[in-house]
């Protein structure tokens, strides 16, 4: 049967246009009653769980209860952080320049959802269109269309329940979900929040359609010694096997100075991290199960992404010591698919790599992003404020972790003021419009009203120093 895409996605704006209109005439109380209903109906321990375990039985990936956990972190935190703010009419005023700010919506949001984080990100991006008077249809990704109707039903639901017109908030039927279906929506929308990989966001950005998105992570941990090493293990090892590192935003590049390479090995060794070392044929096993067409492409076995690394290792017929939770690879090699555990691996495997000292750190650093994950985010481990500083000054990223877990923390957490979201800006390195974590507030328009004010314009002698004006004397 042949499906009019154009059509079937016309109608789900028509009907999100529908019930934009209504929910522009809403107060801030009604906005901040939905958000607040959707928000608490979606992380019930139950719900959260319910849609956890559908998501990793529908895509083969992840890990049910950590995906609850993330439930209850970025949906919560999301409304956390919009709980008692303006987001209706007048929301700035400032007599002394005689300006007022108000906030407008939008109008019909197109969301692309990833399969990765499609428990979540549809509540989140949901709860960022309500606060801000929009409507949003939810386009999943093919593995994720189920779970993504499931908890779309569950908003539409509550909204129900208090009095709201469901059309808020729609889903692509699992019947029509497609690249077709997600490119009609990134047509017809007024807006487009786009999280997932790098050829649909850069299709965003050029549908014609105001949009925000993200970039690749290859996310790069610096290890300097100076911390205690069992607990750098410790948040390394967390981050990396959260949701058998379904994030982006995990630890791909471990970068070790060489005078403490033996007990961080050591230290992750304790903790259930496996290390495969460089010229080994464990190695070159490992390297064509993750990517089996390198050196030609970088392109990643699907079987592999958000698997365990007890199974991964079975599956390259590598042999770890019971209980690994993480697999290391000595990469010490270049940036480039001839050196591919450089990448981007989404899975609980790692590189690591020595450096003689911070100046060898950076510039191995630098390699790495320019070969992948350019904007995203770096960590270091360190007490060394320095070093902090000189890495938010040079290197290519919108986002420096601190002696913290990567993957728990750029994206939000309850311990770092990172905003609560699943879509990360990684600014023009990145292709991206954005170098902040896109929040309720990237989906608001503002109307600007002035007022007259007396005259504040300086004399020439007041605005530029002697020193200047004589030079032109």
């Amino acid at each position: 049967m042949s499906i009019n895409y154009a059509e079937y996605v016309s109608i789900l704006v028509a009907k999100g246009h529908t019930a934009q209109k209504i929910a522009e005439g809403y107060t801030q109380e009604k906005v901040d009653q939905l958000t607040a209903a959707v928000a608490y109906a979606l992380t019930r321990p139950d719900v959260a769980l319910k849609f956890g375990k559908d998501l990793v039985e529908e895509s083969g990936m992840g890990i049910a209860a950590d995906k609850q956990a993330k439930m209850f972190s970025k949906v919560k935190g999301t409304y956390y952080q919009m709980k008692g703010k303006k987001s209706v009419g007048l929301i700035e005023a400032d007599e002394k320049i005689g300006m007022e700010k108000y906030a407008r919506s939008i109008g019909v949001v197109g969301a692309i959802i990833p399969v990765t984080n499609g428990e979540a990100t549809p509540v989140v991006k949901s709860l960022m269109a309500l606060k801000t008077r929009n409507a949003i249809i939810l386009a999943p990704h093919p593995k994720a269309k189920k779970t993504n109707w499931a908890v779309t039903e569950r908003i539409r639901e509550t909204l129900r329940k208090f009095d709201a017109p469901e059309d808020l908030v729609q889903a692509v039927h699992p019947d029509y979900v497609s690249i077709d279906t997600s490119a009609e929506i990134m047509r017809q929308s007024n807006f487009i929040v786009a999280t997932g990989g790098t050829p649909m966001v850069r299709q965003a950005y050029s549908s014609g359609t105001p949009a925000i998105g993200v970039g690749t992570g290859n996310v790069v941990s610096i290890v300097d010694g100076t911390t205690n090493m069992d607990d750098v293990a410790n948040l390394i090892i967390k981050s990396k096997i959260f949701d058998n590192a379904t994030s982006c935003s995990a630890e791909n590049t471990i970068i070790v100075f060489e005078q403490t390479y033996d007990s961080f090995v050591e230290a992750m060794s304790r903790q259930g991290a496996h290390l495969i070392k460089e010229n080994t044929d464990d190695k070159q096993k490992l390297l064509k199960t993750i990517w089996p067409e390198s050196p030609a492409n970088h392109v990643l076995n699907r079987h592999i992404v958000a698997q365990n690394a007890a199974y991964i290792a079975k599956m390259a017929e590598v042999k770890v010591p019971d209980g690994t939770k993480m697999i290391m690879v000595e990469e010490n090699g270049g940036y480039s698919d001839e050196f591919p555990f450089a990448g981007e691996k989404l899975s609980p495997i790692a590189a690591v790599r020595r450096a003689k000292d911070f100046d060898d750190v950076i510039q191995q650093t630098l390699g790495i992003l320019e070969y992948q994950g350019k904007g995203h985010s770096c960590g270091i481990h360190t007490t060394i404020d320095e070093r902090v500083t000189k890495l938010a000054e040079v290197i290519p990223v919108c986002k420096v972790v601190v002696n913290a877990p990567q993957c728990l923390t750029n994206s939000g957490s309850w311990t770092s003021g990172f905003p609560m979201s699943l879509t990360l800006g990684c600014g023009t390195w990145g292709h991206n419009s954005i170098s902040h974590n896109a929040t309720w507030k990237d989906l608001l328009n503002f109307t600007y009203v002035s007022r007259p004010i007396p005259s504040y314009q300086p004399k020439d002698e007041d605005l530029f120093d002697e020193e200047i004006r004589n030079v032109f004397i």
